[in-house]
């Protein structure tokens, strides 16, 4: 595998690019598979800060992620970690319209400043998990509100501040 292959991890609820942790979990796998925590961590954080940005503030929030990722990678179970704010995803292979789509998108939620992650998904598997039956698709917080068509960027803001609203209820905020 490239060193340079940047794999997402969550991290406090934000996605996160990792250069190099597809080699490090490679070159761990057989002589940490039966370390603590702990240890797993603190090894993936040695190895990673050098061609990583790892804030003092967050080294303990980055290892929980990394140990996540690490046991993901041995096949043992895991908690998946929820993302902060809002989840949006647009589906479509990246025609045209998937493309507008995805720039109103963006547009709505910095004007709106909405904290969240939004990820096109290209991979017509993936797409089909969500029972589409037309792309572009548009997802908010794992419900399809829009298929086939590129809605204007006023009904995106008011879906975006539905699911904001939505989310501040289901977390307290």
């Amino acid at each position: 595998m490239d060193d340079n292959h940047i794999t997402q991890i969550r991290v406090k609820g934000n996605l996160v690019g990792m250069v190099g942790l597809q080699k490090t979990m490679e070159e761990m796998s057989s002589d940490y598979s039966r370390q603590t925590d702990e240890a797993i961590g603190a090894e993936m954080i040695r190895r990673l800060s050098g061609g990583n940005y790892i804030p003092d503030s967050a080294r303990n929030a980055y290892a929980k992620a990394l140990v996540r990722e690490f046991k993901k990678y041995l096949g043992q179970p895991v908690e998946e970690e929820a993302p902060a704010g809002l989840q949006v995803l647009i589906l479509g292979p990246g025609c045209a319209n998937c493309n507008r789509l995805e720039t109103d998108v963006r547009d709505v939620l910095s004007e709106m400043n909405a904290p969240g992650e939004m990820v096109h998904v290209t991979d017509v598997r993936e797409i089909s998990k969500y029972g589409v039956m037309g792309v572009p698709a548009l997802v908010i917080n794992q419900k399809v509100v829009s298929v086939g068509t590129t809605p204007d960027k006023k009904k995106i803001r008011q879906w975006l501040e539905e699911a904001t609203l939505i989310h501040a209820e289901d977390h307290g905020e």
